[in-house]
């Protein structure tokens, strides 16, 4: 008998950070150290008991209004979704559908090739060069499509909108996904292109310099069409992403943006210590614009550290494939107090 194992889709998952039980300094998932804007808890308390007997808006039209009128575009220019993976698996299904690979960095977001797998869509990485730097000419040939985060994860490398400009106008015939998860930590956003080229799609998330990883809302900004068929697809999947609650907190994050470039300094004012102190502590690192740096000391195996930290209840990011990268940490950064006591712990460790 023919086994319905035969007719499964059957794919490698995505791996996300450890969320451990227990109290911990919790440096291994790049969330955001402070809260949300008081106003994100205010709107929360408002949303009425009755409301929630009640489907939300299919149409998101408060939280696509508010982000519109924040970066100067129109409603129809914005797609919203359940976090920014919500809104990339999405786009890869709605714009990823030709029979040519698509393009992504060979050392990126772990779940570029799961959704390029599970849509059965083919792929090609290309090698990111010594210094971790994106090669502009690997991205020339005919593709289906590319995808690239600025800054790149887990590396925390950021690319000038100029780099970005020279691939997206070599490739008329698909689409261009810039991922912008960490562009807020001090990179330049490509959001801007959307006005001058109607095939590239910039994707963004509340989850990192919002502090809202845990209310779930990614959002696209691209052309008018490009929405249309993103929306279309996303409509034949589930009309209702978006719940009642987290609508009304992401208008509210939208709405304190003096609260939002406060935090943004602070996180990054911690990254620019923290990387001079792990210099002195014979760490290096490529220069990171995001709210992680990307580390590996000079004689002390990264594994050994991990391992090192999280006795100590201090969490960390160790990737142990692919192989390149596999003597490097990912270290989020946190408060003050949490990235003194790391560097304090780090000191014991490479003593």
């Amino acid at each position: 008998m023919t086994s319905w194992k035969n007719n499964v889709r059957n794919v490698i998952p995505y791996t996300p950070g450890e969320q451990p039980k227990k109290k911990v300094i919790k440096l291994n998932t790049n969330e955001n150290p402070y809260p949300p804007s008081p106003l994100v808890g205010k709107a929360i308390s408002d949303v009425s008991m009755d409301s929630l007997r009640k489907y939300p808006d299919p149409n998101c039209s408060s939280l696509i209004s508010a982000i519109a009128k924040y970066h100067g575009f129109d409603d129809e220019n914005i797609f919203v979704g359940v976090g920014s993976d919500d809104v990339l698996a999405m786009s890869f299904l709605t714009f990823f559908n030709s029979d040519r690979p698509i393009f992504f960095p060979d050392i990126t977001y772990s779940f570029y090739d799961v959704w390029a797998d599970l849509f059965r869509i083919p792929y090609e990485t290309k090698a990111l060069d010594e210094d971790f730097k994106i090669v502009a000419s690997d991205y020339a040939s005919d593709c289906g499509g590319i995808v690239i985060p600025n800054p790149n994860a887990p590396t925390g490398v950021a690319e000038p909108v100029e780099f970005f400009e020279k691939i997206i106008s070599a490739h008329p015939e698909c689409v261009v996904i810039i991922d912008e998860a960490y562009v807020d930590f001090g990179s330049e956003s490509c959001i801007d292109l959307v006005r001058k080229y109607d095939n590239v799609l910039v994707v963004r998330t509340f989850s990192k310099s919002r502090s809202m990883a845990g209310s779930r809302i990614g959002y696209a900004v691209g052309s008018k069409e490009l929405i249309k068929y993103l929306s279309d697809c996303k409509f034949s999947f589930n009309s209702y992403t978006m719940d009642t609650v987290t609508l009304a907190a992401g208008v509210a994050s939208l709405e304190d943006d003096e609260y939002f470039k406060a935090r943004l300094a602070d996180v990054i004012n911690t990254r620019e210590w923290t990387k001079g102190q792990l210099e002195k502590l014979g760490f290096s690192f490529p220069d990171s614009k995001s709210n992680f740096i990307f580390a590996k000391h000079s004689s002390i195996p990264a594994s050994d550290i991990f391992e090192e930290l999280k006795k100590r209840d201090i969490y960390v990011r160790y990737f142990s494939k692919p192989e390149r990268i596999s003597n490097y940490l990912r270290i989020s950064i946190g408060t003050e107090e949490e990235m003194q006591q790391l560097i304090n712990t780090l000191k014991e460790i490479t003593n």
